[in-house]
């Protein structure tokens, strides 16, 4: 089981890509969003804001997000490790329900580029 350390460092590693991209991609993370990701097996929530192409987690609180955040994001820490390390497929974790996610209809045609 991954640990809250390992999750931080797994949303870092994503927003640095994000910052990194190019094209469609860079387009994409070019919102300016309130962003939380429940870690369901930790039961922990990184709040923080999707600005400037890149996540900026403010805070880690314990149990689900006490606030709805515009982009949402649920998943258990192995997979939000996986999904950052290329070894999980977005899609496929998305369809099977081992990530949520959840944004205004805008917002999640822009984010499927990034997924």
């Amino acid at each position: 089981m991954a640990t809250i350390e390992e999750c931080r460092t797994a949303l870092e590693k994503l927003s640095d890509n994000m910052a990194n991209a190019e094209g469609d991609v860079r387009e994409a993370a070019a919102l300016d969003r309130s962003v939380s990701c429940h870690i369901t097996d930790l039961d922990v929530t990184f709040v923080g804001r999707l600005t400037g192409g890149r996540i900026d987690v403010r805070d880690t609180l314990p149990g689900p997000p006490p606030e709805k955040a515009q982009i949402r994001l649920a998943m258990a820490g192995d997979d939000l490790i996986s999904l950052v390390g290329g070894e999980l497929n977005f899609a496929t974790a998305w369809g099977s329900g081992r990530v949520r996610l959840e944004a205004g209809l805008l917002d999640l045609f822009r984010l499927r580029k990034l997924l």
